[in-house]
């Protein structure tokens, strides 16, 4: 996409835009320059399988090549010239990629290149793709193509077509794959695997399986078990290890083994495609997981309750409710509600961001504040509960704006969340422009309102919570970017236990 990144665009459109905790000032031109935390979903994914911290920067669009490349022009960078597709955006892809791996001293770089072969989008990628595999010596390259293998239920037979016709587009782009990687509901029978390997000029062995798995953790082990590890170490003459799997195991063998479903309803306003809030959906199943349990995630769309409240009834039939985050005024009316009706459910509650936001409100509204709300829903409101950060005040410009990366949180002794962190001090990922407003906070502590969080300078209210037995907590941060398989963040571990707790009481 021309976006520079991914950060304006609706999770419906593109997914969930994930949140790094470094923010990269990207600079085109010395007269322009960019902030950036924001990055594409598959960021999360990478840094969930590798337990690594990866850089906004790793993240290189179409938007930020195709920017830096005119600026350039504008400023003379290319003086005589005439600029191209190739060699000069070519020649920006070759080094931003060769800018990763040279500033991280790495052995191994994994490149992704996104969409799919022969879309217009991608072209100048696969090209830059092209022409670094000629560039490089042979074997300091591999290229592995990801395809799909739809099986037809009309004639019991997996269809390897779409794979000859995409290997054939990567062939008249100039690129031979070394590998297949071959998506499918099933394992690839041996008849399949033969054909692909025919038709694609790659070896039999170097065709692999990606089969549908109810544990997506266990693909790793799946692919070494076909060699694909040892395949690609032979193709770029790496010197092949036995890799230490026993941890990995046991995380895959925790999640197979979980038996006990718990309920948790997502209400929200992107409620179309699972991916909308993909990272919360893994860090709910990663604290499921932990407690023998398994996720059961249902969302709920909140415009539904706008227009009748008599829904919200479906809510007691949930062991959990997570309220999602988001922005605009859209739903938000009906995630209040949902808030107000979880208040008297005694069903554990936890809001993320927007969520914690209108959390919030709808504990303002049922404490004496009926009009309270966000000044982002209704700039007219006589209780602005929720306003703009101060330094959020002055600025018109949306992309890359926000309070964004990685900030200390302080955390308050004798509270849920001290309960979970077990700790002071945490570090959480931050993206928002709004937030509680401390005055209306002191207001409800009379109502039995803690702030259980703030900034390490005590400006800002980073998580709320409720006093008595139900478990009611608001964080304007994100845990689970920072959730991991075998490291569930410490608030959804905290959540899914209320929850478990409160199905053994039904």
């Amino acid at each position: 996409y021309l976006n520079v990144d991914p950060g304006t665009l609706n999770p419906i459109e593109h997914g969930e835009v994930f949140v790094t905790d470094e923010v990269w000032e990207f600079e085109p031109s010395k007269d322009s320059s960019f902030t950036t935390a924001e990055v594409d979903q598959d960021f999360g994914t990478y840094e969930r399988f590798l337990d690594k911290p990866i850089h906004p920067r790793n993240n290189i669009t179409t938007g930020q090549v195709y920017l830096l490349v005119l600026l350039q022009e504008r400023v003379g960078g290319f003086l005589g010239q005439t600029v191209q597709i190739i060699p000069h955006i070519t020649d920006e892809i070759k080094r931003r990629i060769r800018e990763v791996a040279e500033r991280d001293s790495l052995d191994v770089l994994i490149t992704e290149v996104g969409g799919t072969v022969g879309d217009i989008e991608a072209s100048p990628f696969l090209e830059a793709i092209r022409q670094l595999r000629l560039e490089e010596e042979k074997c300091q390259t591999a290229l592995v193509h990801v395809t799909l293998v739809p099986y037809l239920e009309t004639i019991g037979q997996l269809k390897t077509k779409p794979t000859q016709h995409s290997v054939k587009t990567l062939l008249s782009a100039g690129l031979q794959p070394d590998v297949i990687v071959a998506r499918s509901d099933r394992v690839l029978s041996e008849d399949a695997r033969r054909k692909i390997s025919l038709y694609s000029n790659v070896p039999p062995e170097a065709v692999i399986s990606d089969p549908r798995i109810p544990t997506l953790y266990e693909l790793p082990l799946l692919f070494e078990r076909q060699g694909l590890g040892d395949y690609l170490c032979d193709v770029l003459r790496l010197r092949a290890r036995k890799p230490r799997l026993s941890p990995w195991e046991k995380m895959v063998q925790r999640f197979k083994e979980c038996d006990e479903g718990v309920r948790i309803a997502m209400p929200g306003k992107y409620t179309e495609i699972l991916d909308s809030y993909i990272s919360i959906n893994k860090a709910l199943e990663h604290a499921a997981a932990e407690l023998g349990a398994k996720a059961q995630i249902e969302f709920v769309d909140t415009e539904a309750f706008e227009k009748d409240p008599s829904k919200l009834e479906r809510l007691g039939n949930y062991d959990g409710i997570l309220l999602t985050p988001g922005f605009g005024t859209r739903g938000a009316e009906g995630m209040i509600k949902t808030s107000q009706k979880a208040f008297s459910m005694n069903i554990p509650f936890l809001g993320i961001c927007f969520g914690a936001q209108l959390l919030f409100i709808a504990f303002c509204r049922e404490n004496g504040l009926s009009e309270a709300n966000s000044t982002e829903i209704d700039s007219h409101t006589p209780d602005p509960v929720v306003d703009l950060l101060p330094e959020q005040k002055e600025i018109s410009e949306k992309g890359g704006t926000m309070r964004l990366g990685s900030h200390e949180i302080r955390v308050k002794s004798g509270t849920r969340l001290f309960d979970a962190y077990g700790n002071k001090k945490v570090v959480e990922r931050f993206r928002h422009r709004y937030h509680l407003i401390p005055e209306y906070v002191e207001k409800m502590n009379e109502h039995g309102l803690v702030a259980s969080a703030t900034d390490k300078d005590e400006r800002i209210i980073n998580a709320i919570e409720v006093e008595g037995d139900q478990w009611i907590m608001g964080v304007q941060f994100h845990p689970e970017f920072r959730s991991r398989p075998d490291k569930p963040n410490p608030v959804y571990s905290s959540f899914i236990k209320a929850a478990l707790t409160r199905k053994s009481q039904k």
